[in-house]
């Protein structure tokens, strides 16, 4: 017993997804993602489970498990797959290792703003998305639900107004290849890190910087380790909410429909919230000690723009349709 108390999350995940699929039950439900307290997504998981039990009049529960808890990103991926976690969240990009291209969905400058997004990611309406996850269920995983968690911008231990100055610098890819290939176009070297080790990466200069939502960067309190802040937005932060799809289908309609009119509701709250507290965030950084970076400082939105968005074309060719469904949704 003493053994098993030692051992981590990540190694139980790891024993669970060996486990059959449906081996959690459908009334039952473990959530789980690697969001830190006082994150948007921190609080929309905590504010769905809460709806979904009283949407389903108790007959669902929903147990959710923050902060990597459960492991990393891809064991939390292996585990809804295997069904040993009912569902999660993360970057729309976390999904590519079953389907390439829905990585498309975290695509920088893609969306015109934070309603774009969210229309374009909609299970129930987005012909794009519907198309992906078709190819998402045939690997035993659906999505059922999206959060916004505000626009990602870049943050520094320097002053950063154009790709040229982030040139030939060790900077904080997520660890998945959309990320990688944004990075190579910011002009840096991308060197992947997990977010749990992020802070120390940024403290023992393994990594020069890092780009996140403004409540990712507040709460996690990089400021203690980043003096520069430019605000790009070369990013949309759009995460999925997928589930294991035999514990989905192992739900009556009735409780899926509930539950999928919740994630909508908490989606169109995460979007109200992001807006509403960038320009709060930015302040507070400010009297954090950050050095805040716009346009009027001379920041070259475009010149991010033209890099990031012809390396990623360069790296992602396939993408090239979905792009063009994307623009069209209004």
């Amino acid at each position: 017993m003493l053994n098993l108390l030692k051992l981590g999350a990540a190694t139980l995940v790891a024993l669970g997804t060996s486990l059959a699929a449906g081996t959690v039950s459908a009334a039952d439900l473990r959530y789980a993602h690697v969001g830190a307290e006082g994150d948007i997504q921190t609080v929309y998981a905590a504010q769905a489970a809460e709806g979904i039990k009283t949407a389903t009049n108790g007959s669902v529960a929903v147990t959710v498990y923050p902060a990597s808890q459960l492991g990393g990103v891809a064991e939390m991926v292996d585990g809804v797959r295997m069904g040993s976690i009912s569902m999660g969240h993360h970057d729309f990009a976390s999904l590519a290792r079953l389907v390439p291209e829905v990585a498309v969905f975290n695509a920088p400058f893609i969306y015109r703003d934070g309603a774009h997004a969210l229309a374009a990611t909609d299970p129930q309406t987005s012909p794009a998305l519907q198309a992906v996850n078709e190819k998402l269920i045939a690997q035993g995983v659906r999505i059922i639900g999206r959060i916004y968690r505000g626009d990602r911008h870049i943050s520094s231990n320097f002053a950063v107004k154009t790709p040229a100055d982030l040139a030939g610098k060790p900077f904080r890819a997520v660890p998945l290849e959309l990320w990688v290939s944004m990075v190579k176009g910011f002009g840096a070297i991308p060197t992947p890190v997990e977010v749990a080790e992020l802070p120390t990466a940024l403290m023992t200069g393994v990594v020069v910087g890092q780009e996140n939502p403004l409540t990712m960067i507040a709460s996690n309190n990089l400021n203690e380790v980043q003096s520069h802040l430019a605000m790009t937005g070369h990013m949309r932060a759009v995460l999925a909410v997928f589930v294991n799809e035999e514990i989905w289908q192992g739900m009556s309609e009735e409780q899926r429909l509930a539950i999928t009119k919740v994630l909508d509701d908490e989606a169109k709250k995460s979007l109200q919230m992001a807006t509403e507290s960038e320009a709060k965030l930015v302040e507070d950084l400010k009297g954090r000690g950050m050095t805040v970076i716009t346009e009027a400082e001379g920041l070259d939105i475009g010149a991010f723009r033209e890099k990031v968005s012809a390396q990623v074309k360069q790296d992602f060719p396939d993408f090239d349709p979905l792009m063009a469904q994307i623009e069209a949704i209004k």
